[in-house]
């Protein structure tokens, strides 16, 4: 059995909310807490004005087939696919006492062209307390349901640095402080851009940003975060959410504008990702805000979190930050997938030289050792934003040439450059409690099927 989901990580780089506000399930005894009441009904994927997608075209549930050891057909991934996203609707031996999430997105594309698109469960299913809501008021899972993408971000903030490398406005190799001067503090001086994005910088996980009254003050605390005690640029994997704040901030520094325009500029226009960027409650419709946005926590004292930025930290930031606050749709998420799977270029437009791209997809951490609390076997291959060959997310089709990324909220980006496939995983797992389920277990089934 997969062991529970650490609250480590969350409690470092959150606010102490976890602490203030208990790790409990619903405040009162909804008819989910029964025995059996987590059962969801498995529609026909067929059946009209079902929101499945039509990729598959069998009930789920019939007769599941192991994804351990075996190669799937390639005609029965979606239907196995199906199968698999409505197996962790329920408790599983994995997680026996909640469902995984309340509902989820999956994306493949083999060569650039979909090979399944379904959805499955509800994007809204508590109101905050948490408590279950009545059928009436849930909202259904769509294929093009917008997600909070938590760390996926980083991904998309390594992106807009490395165009600007390609500008020349940004050298990989040297020091952050030659471009961020607040950049301070013990042996922060030898912290060069590329540590930051391949996380050997010896940042902590999170920055502390409580107790200052004015935006300004927090980013300069961030800024000024000190490094691990002993630790030495460099030298040693430790997964880093300030690396890629202060890459956030450096970017904002080259380019004169706050990131959230930048990434307007250098990745959503023109790609034409039209449901992508931070602070979705800003720019989406009424319509696309009660019908799209998936739901994620609903007990903390922000009371039920739609459409606004679920890490604490990002949020204390005014929802635009480096490391976490991007919300988009799996469709695009693939177009981001598929970008770097063809060496920077998307439907003819470049978007990085193909040149970075190769870069930041070579293992930069060969020979250096990890440290993660959460994922002791974990490795330190990692490239430029993106991680490498991991099997505890990307399963059966984890390889050297396999990348991707993870996010705190359920979502996953897994990129097979041997199969020239593109894998999204986006679900909604803090909904209504982070700490209910570990979202590896489905990710890696997801993957195995594909494998």
């Amino acid at each position: 059995m997969i062991p529970p989901v650490s609250i480590r990580r969350r409690s470092v780089l959150g606010l102490g909310l976890a602490t203030a506000i208990g790790l409990t399930g619903c405040r009162e005894n909804p008819p989910a807490a029964r025995a059996g009441a987590w059962n969801v009904p498995s529609p026909r994927l067929d059946a009209p004005g079902s929101n499945q997608g039509a990729a598959a075209s069998a009930r789920p549930g019939a007769g599941l087939a192991s994804t351990e050891g075996t190669t799937t057909p390639s005609a029965a991934r979606p239907r196995l696919l199906a199968t698999v996203l409505h197996r962790y609707l329920q408790p599983t031996k994995e997680n026996p006492k909640h469902p995984t999430y309340a509902g989820a997105v999956a994306l493949a594309l083999s060569d650039g062209k979909p090979t399944a698109h379904l959805a499955v469960g509800e994007a809204l299913r508590y109101g905050a307390g948490p408590v279950l809501l009545p059928a009436a008021k849930r909202v259904a899972m769509r294929p093009d349901s917008i997600f909070d993408l938590a760390s996926l971000t980083k991904v998309y903030t390594a992106i807009l640095a490395l165009q600007q490398v390609d500008k020349g406005r940004i050298d990989l190799d040297a020091p952050v402080v030659h471009y961020l001067p607040e950049f301070t503090g013990t042996g922060k001086s030898a912290v060069t851009v590329a540590m930051l994005l391949t996380h050997t910088s010896g940042l902590p996980v999170g920055a502390k940003v409580t107790g200052y009254t004015t935006l300004a003050e927090r980013w300069r605390a961030v800024l000024a975060t000190p490094l691990v005690t002993g630790a030495v640029p460099g030298k040693v994997f430790r997964y880093s959410s300030v690396g890629l704040m202060v890459v956030g901030k450096l970017v904002e520094k080259v380019t004169g504008q706050r990131l959230d325009q930048a990434l307007r500029t250098g990745l959503t226009i023109p790609l034409g990702l039209r449901h992508t960027g931070f602070n979705p409650n800003t720019w989406l419709s009424a319509a696309d805000r009660a019908n799209l946005l998936v739901a994620t926590d609903a007990r903390s004292s922000r009371g039920l979190l739609r459409g606004v930025v679920h890490d604490d930290v990002a949020n204390r930031l005014g929802g635009v930050a480096g490391h976490a606050g991007i919300f988009s749709t799996a469709e695009e998420v693939a177009v981001v997938g598929q970008l770097m799977l063809d060496g920077g270029t998307y439907r003819g437009k470049r978007i990085l030289a193909e040149s970075t791209v190769a870069r930041m997809l070579r293992n930069a951490n060969s020979g250096l050792p990890a440290v993660d609390p959460e994922r002791p076997r974990r490795t330190s291959d990692h490239g430029l934003g993106v991680v490498l060959n991991q099997p505890w997310f990307m399963g059966r089709l984890a390889a050297p040439t396999t990348f991707g990324h993870t996010g705190f909220t359920g979502t996953s980006l897994l990129v097979d450059r041997r199969r020239r496939a593109v894998l999204v995983l986006l679900t909604n797992r803090a909904h209504p409690n982070w700490s209910w389920a570990n979202p590896d277990p489905v990710r890696i089934a997801v993957a195995n099927t594909f494998a």
